[in-house]
């Protein structure tokens, strides 16, 4: 028995429940050859309250290949646009009562709600699919509040910001918050919106709320021809003269967006990045700070000194080196955020402010960059082929009130994984060998982990879609930066939605240019980090095994295999590999060897009895035996073709590859 079988004999006893599976299944497998199914299944889904949006998905794409129209024109419009016409045509007259009396628009010809030229059909909470009558057609899905700013507002801020066609609410509100009062920085600075079509914009009014934007008169609307204005000589026209007004520096609750650094993991060239966006005019940017250190001794502490502060004297005395107008806002705010005493504080330091416009068009955005000794992640396995993915310190960021801006943009550097790898065992020595010199006696011991299962459990280049953190978010290879540095840092600055800047075509350090921030780092574009191989920190067994667990990664972002054959594997071979994890294991071995038996350090092992180093040997191959487990199980889960969710169950998706224009290559992509 097929689907459509099994749904009309669970319809006709009555089987609600199980007629709506079946029925989803025939539209989940139609081909379009039997439209006379689909459209049974949309009815009945609609009529018994199964899956609407299934059932409207059906409906939207008859309607749009000619099949049963004016019945499913009928059934949409009854179903889904009768019973919102009043909020529609209500938010319509508010944007009309508005606009009429606004300054900056000057168009007055405004259609009544029934002449308007599309009709917007509300799909769910937050979207619409909007049909055009004079063609006969349904549009795609339009959520007018979907968190991403689709294009470079701020690309050019020499003149006053100019967009075409902004319909997105997100963004209309984006522009409004971001884009200073003309009156604060000395210019005419208004936000000039050109709409090519003006029955298309009537029409969107439908949709969109227009008070946050025109509360403030910062925006003058450009209708069709009108673009030809552009800019508006404020003085002459209107007699305001801006440049009699002193600029105002920058309030705390005007900065309302975050740029967020992410680290992937260790060691992924996150440095370099930091020195791209040094001294940019737009930027409130510091060098990678701890988190721990941020939500422990920064954030809590600040909240504590000026809630207990009897004056704003007192608070002042406080922070003697803050600028003033700073500790003023933020001791007189009523329930200071987070978000607020983070902002304050980035304000309050001269590494991130000395670089600033004063005077620029825009507010600055907070570039800030969390970093992690080091990230975690482990697999749960599921129900058939699920993994899920679990961090504690994504969970904790998520958590944190200070990331809770309005407006967050998130990219994340890559370096090739085998490379990042081995500069992480490296670095994971290097901080061993450190302690054991300047502070042999400290209870924790820095060792060399299993840094294989962490590289291959550590998939935060995945996302869910809806995370807020991650919407709006691209990762940027640490590769193309130093080859190909102008395609790159044009389109990430055009992702950023910042001008790319004459300071981001070389590498500073609070301003000074190409200096070593870090050890072993290369100073500017030099490529030399590119290409190491770190043999001495990993051998090829390592390697291949890693490139083989994160396959679809390599796929995805462009990476080539230089140490795994391509061909499938199985357990067995999987298993000899990692038996053969010796320069690792070694490794792990010689900074364990330093927990068990502290006086290593000082003696060295010939200082160990031979009952001590027979003991030494069965918990250090414990330790490795335990680590050769975890290895094979995670293996074992990423052999196949795992279904990746986060731990509300979400699926994850590879977060996007920023794409360069092939026009401004210096050198072939590397592979």
């Amino acid at each position: 028995m097929n689907a459509i079988e099994l749904a009309r004999t669970c319809a006709a006893v009555g089987n609600q429940l199980e007629a709506c599976k079946a029925y989803m299944l025939v539209l989940h497998e139609s081909t379009g050859d039997a439209p006379e199914e689909e459209m049974e299944a949309a009815v009945y889904l609609l009529q018994t309250g199964g899956n609407y949006k299934a059932a409207y998905t059906c409906f939207h794409s008859l309607y749009n290949r000619g099949l049963f129209r004016e019945d499913c024109l009928a059934i949409m419009t009854e179903a889904f646009y009768l019973p919102n016409v009043q909020e529609l045509r209500g938010r319509y007259e508010r944007n009309c009562k508005l606009l009429k009396k606004y300054p900056y628009l000057f168009r007055q010809d405004i259609p009544s709600f029934e002449e308007l030229t599309i009709r917007f059909y509300p799909f769910d909470e937050v979207g619409y699919i909007p049909f055009y009558a004079a063609e006969e057609r349904f549009g795609t899905y339009i959520n007018f509040k979907n968190p991403v700013i689709s294009r470079n507002f701020f690309k050019d801020l020499e003149g006053p910001v100019l967009a075409d066609d902004v319909y997105s609410q997100y963004e209309l509100e984006y522009l409004a918050d971001n884009v200073r009062k003309s009156e604060y920085v000395g210019r005419e600075n208004h936000i000039y919106l050109h709409y090519t079509d003006w029955k298309v914009f009537c029409a969107y009014l439908q949709c969109i709320d227009l008070r946050p934007l025109l509360k403030e008169q910062k925006v003058v609307f450009l209708i069709e021809e009108e673009i030809g204005e552009y800019p508006i000589d404020f003085k002459a026209r209107f007699g305001v003269d801006y440049s009699r007004y002193p600029v105002r520096a920058v309030g705390v609750r005007e900065i309302s967006r975050l740029i967020w650094h992410t680290q992937l993991s260790s060691d992924n060239g996150g440095d370099f990045f930091n020195e791209i966006f040094d001294a940019h005019p737009n930027l409130l940017l510091q060098f990678s700070v701890m988190y721990d250190s941020v939500e422990r001794d920064v954030i809590p502490v600040i909240r504590e000194n000026l809630l207990g502060a009897r004056s704003l004297r007192e608070a002042l005395a406080l922070y003697p080196g803050w600028p003033a107008q700073v500790v003023t806002e933020l001791y007189c705010m009523k329930s200071p955020t987070d978000k607020d005493i983070l902002v304050a504080w980035f304000l309050s330091k001269e590494e991130c402010t000395k670089s600033l416009d004063p005077a620029a068009r825009i507010t600055p955005a907070v570039f800030f960059q969390p970093h992690f000794s080091n990230i975690n992640y482990t697999f749960k396995s599921g129900r058939r082929n699920e993994v899920m993915l679990v961090g504690k310190q994504l969970q904790r960021i998520h958590k944190a009130p200070m990331f809770r801006f309005k407006y967050i943009k998130t990219f994340s550097p890559m370096r090739r994984f085998t490379t990042s790898y081995g500069a992480a065992v490296r670095s994971m020595y290097y901080s061993s060998q450190r302690q054991d010199q300047e502070d042999p006696e400290a209870a924790t011991r820095n060792i060399v982990p299993d840094a294989i299962s962490q590289r291959a459990c550590n998939r935060s280049f995945m996302r869910d879609p809806d995370d807020r953190l991650y919407r709006d978010s691209v990762v940027v290879r640490f590769e193309d930066g130093k080859l190909n540095p102008r395609a790159t840092f044009t389109a990430l600055a055009a992702f950023l939605d910042i001008p790319y800047t004459e300071t981001m075509t070389y590498c500073s350090e609070h301003g000074v240019r190409d200096v070593q921030t870090w050890r072993d780092n290369a100073i500017g574009f030099d490529p030399s980090t590119v290409y190491r191989t770190y043999d001495e920190w990993a051998n090829d067994s390592e390697r291949a095994c890693l490139e083989f667990l994160l396959k679809d990664a390599y796929a995805f972002y462009g990476y080539d295999f230089h140490y795994y054959d391509g061909r499938p594997m199985d357990e067995k071979e999987i298993e000899g590999l990692i038996l053969d994890f010796t320069i690792l294991d070694r490794l792990s071995r010689e900074t364990w060897a330093k927990v068990y038996q502290p006086k290593v350090i000082r003696e060295g092992m010939a200082s160990l009895t031979g009952e001590e180093r027979e003991k030494l040997d069965r918990q250090i191959e414990e330790h490795i035996a335990k680590y050769r487990k975890i290895r094979l199980e995670n293996a074992r889960l990423l052999m196949g073709a795992p279904y990746f969710i986060n731990e509300r169950r979400q699926p994850l998706g590879m977060i996007p590859l920023l794409e360069l224009d092939p026009a401004l290559l210096e050198q072939p992509l590397y592979r």
